[in-house]
């Protein structure tokens, strides 16, 4: 059938939600079964799926043939009576191992590393919270930025950070810390906040969308996609629905998923609501009785088929084995920072712990 949404740009990007946002139900379910094998159990400790569980022999082959990382980031925050605190992280999780199976499939697997963050930055509002554990912005950034410089000295210089919490903005600072701390090192990182980037498929019925209500938190929107990414943490007997109280009249600012077209981000502002302790003790922002695992279907579809794409994107721009320029990206030329980019035993190899600033 013609598409009726009006906004898919004329790029590859646009044209694959186009593919999506026009597929039958059939070959939504076809997509997420046979190229992604989702829903599927969590692979934290399947060995040869993340790179802590990968032996150094078989690392180095995979990263000859895909040189990407997949960083996932969650949190620990409570999502109601009828699912558990760690949603953010499984879900991110799911994600980058279905991504993983699929380009497995396809000949170049992609990387992944063990999630930084099992426990996240949180907004004031969040404070107080039976499960929600907040961790202070700086550690995060820190800790962070550790990490790509061990990732990097690894030879995982493109790294895809993939996010589904309230947190986005610590994710790019810590990039660009690290990107101003380490001005020699040619790299290629971006933060995908996937929810946001799959902003399309989010929307109400009104706008040609499955949902009801708009995306906020622990609600419809986000229990469907624990349902379909995680069902054995879901609880629907448990579940309950609110109704969430800001004090400016609607309008003002956007929703968790940025589905709308509003004047403000909705993490630009503090203080527009009370604290969720008060207004929305149970950990459920909107009403998560109507959730159902086929509304999430169509958006983690449209997030996995974005994901592989953003890969491959990568892959052709900067092949294995290779960074952007040194000399457009850096202040640097090849010949000063050669070494750092050979391997241990090469001739000329440096060690890049030699530039490491851990105190900083």
């Amino acid at each position: 059938m013609a598409t009726t949404h009006p906004e898919f740009e004329l790029n590859a990007v646009g044209e694959l939600k186009r593919r999506v946002w026009d597929a039958s139900d059939a070959e939504i379910d076809r997509i997420l079964a046979e190229d992604y094998q989702v829903p599927s159990a969590g692979e934290v400790e399947t060995p040869g799926c993340y790179i802590q569980m990968t032996h150094g022999t078989e690392q180095q082959a995979k990263l000859a043939e895909n040189d990407v990382v997949l960083i996932p980031l969650g949190s620990s925050e409570l999502h109601g009576p009828h699912s558990v605190p760690a949603q953010d992280t499984l879900q991110v999780t799911r994600l980058v191992e279905a991504v993983r199976r699929h380009t497995a499939q396809r000949g170049h697997e992609v990387n992944l590393a063990h999630t930084p963050w099992s426990y996240g930055n949180h907004p004031k509002h969040h404070i107080g919270m039976i499960g929600t554990i907040p961790i202070s912005p700086g550690v995060l950034e820190r800790q962070l930025v550790d990490v790509m410089f061990g990732l990097w000295s690894q030879g995982y210089r493109k790294m895809i950070f993939v996010n589904n919490h309230a947190q986005h903005w610590i994710i790019a600072s810590a990039i660009d810390i690290f990107a101003l701390r380490y001005p020699e090192l040619p790299f290629f990182a971006v933060a995908y906040d996937w929810c946001a980037a799959m902003a399309d498929f989010f929307r109400t019925e009104d706008r040609g969308g499955p949902f009801e209500e708009d995306f906020i938190h622990a609600d419809e929107s986000e229990t469907s996609l624990a349902m379909l990414l995680a069902p054995e943490t879901v609880d629907m007997s448990r579940a309950v629905d609110t109704t969430p109280r800001g004090y400016l009249p609607d309008g003002h600012f956007n929703k968790s998923a940025q589905s709308l077209n509003r004047p403000n981000l909705w993490w630009s502002v503090r203080n527009n609501t009370p604290l969720e302790f008060r207004a929305t003790p149970e950990g459920v922002v909107g009403n998560s009785t109507k959730a159902t695992a086929d509304k999430a279907k169509r958006p983690v579809a449209a997030a996995l088929e974005y994901l592989t794409l953003l890969i491959e994107d990568i892959l052709e721009a900067f092949p294995p084995g290779t960074t952007p320029p040194i000399e457009d990206v850096t202040l640097f030329s090849q010949a000063e920072i050669e070494g750092y980019l050979k391997k241990p035993g090469e001739p000329g190899y440096l060690n890049p712990y030699r530039l490491w600033r851990p105190f900083e």
